[in-house]
């Protein structure tokens, strides 16, 4: 069996270590991850990742696609990547001294089988002073990042409390990846 990863993302592929696995190879999926109008975080976050995992080609039964996508939500409202310091700095405003969700849906797929799961996370960001967001910005770390900023770097220091998994807010909940991917034959932990 081989894994393949449906995402560029550098996080997921440190994650994936951790379970004993690595990528065969990397194929980031080219969609269009634009909502639809009206669609909640949820699931959009779930179609997503499935959409990801369809994208993906694959060579032969043999190979595992995994594909997930993890998603901000500030009530309803759906807070992606920033297009720029502008709109991350309007993203963390708007998170500062408050409770939001993290939405992570992982899609596993072998052949025409789909494995999925989704992990909610509340995340509460403290209050941020001008000189915190300021700061945070300079670092450039909310580049490419769901609601401008990864828990895993400085933004850690901005987040005093989660409920839920923490694997998940970076980008993939260990736990559910595992089981999806040992319920499509690719156990982890497995000896190479």
């Amino acid at each position: 069996m081989k894994l393949i990863l449906g995402s560029g993302s550098p996080r997921r592929r440190k994650l994936i270590a951790q379970l004993g696995l690595d990528a065969y190879d990397v194929r980031p999926p080219d969609i269009d991850e634009s909502p639809a109008k009206g669609e909640l975080p949820r699931p959009y976050c779930v179609r997503m990742a499935r959409e990801k995992a369809q994208a993906v080609h694959t060579e032969g039964d043999d190979e595992v696609v995994l594909s997930a996508d993890t998603t901000v939500a500030l009530g309803r409202r759906i807070l992606g990547k920033p297009a720029d310091e502008e709109e991350a700095a309007e993203f963390l405003r708007a998170l500062s001294g408050r409770r939001h969700q993290v939405v992570t849906a992982v899609a596993v797929r072998r052949g025409d089988r789909i494995w999925e799961r989704d992990v909610v996370t509340k995340v509460r960001m403290k209050r941020l002073s001008t000189e915190e967001l300021r700061g945070y910005l300079a670092t450039g770390d909310w580049h490419g990042k769901a609601g401008g900023y990864g828990i895993q770097g400085p933004a850690g220091a901005l987040v005093p409390w989660i409920s839920g998994s923490f694997t998940a807010v970076v980008g993939l909940p260990l736990a559910e990846t595992a089981h999806l991917l040992a319920a499509a034959g690719l156990p982890v932990w497995r000896q190479t």
